[in-house]
C-alpha cells in the first residue's frame, strides 16, 4: 500500500503502539484522557492513510490537514499527561521523537 512508505505514516503507527502501552498505566479516573490520546492518534493514521490514496491534490491537502491538527491534539494530551504526573519527561521525549538518541538514554 501506498500509505506504508511514508515515513510520517510509520512513525505515527509507531508513536500509537507506545502511547497505548503507555496509557494502559494510567489510574482509571484519567481514562479519559487515554481515549481522547488513542482517538487523535488514530486519527492521524487514518487521515495519513486516507489522504495518500487521493488522486486530487486538493483531496490529498485537506486530509493531511486534518492529520496536522490531530496531530498538534497528540502532542497537547502529552503536555497533559506531563502536568498530570502519567509519564515522565523522558518518555514523553522518547514518544514524540521515535528513534532520537540522547545522551541520558
Amino acid at each position: 500500500m501506498l500509505h506504508e512508505k511514508l515515513e510520517c505514516y510509520r512513525r505515527s503507527v509507531q508513536m500509537a503502539e507506545e502511547l497505548s502501552k503507555e496509557g494502559a498505566s494510567w489510574p482509571r479516573g484519567l481514562g479519559y484522557l487515554h481515549d481522547q490520546l488513542r482517538r487523535a492518534m488514530a486519527s492521524v493514521v487514518l487521515n495519513l492513510a486516507e489522504g495518500n490514496s487521493r488522486k486530487s491534490m486538493a483531496e490529498r491537502s485537506r486530509f493531511f490537514e486534518i492529520a496536522r491538527g490531530s496531530v498538534i491534539e497528540v502532542a497537547a494530551c502529552i503536555d497533559l499527561a506531563l502536568a498530570f504526573g502519567l509519564i515522565p519527561k523522558p518518555a514523553a521525549i522518547s514518544i514524540e521523537n521515535p528513534g532520537l538518541v540522547t545522551r541520558n538514554s
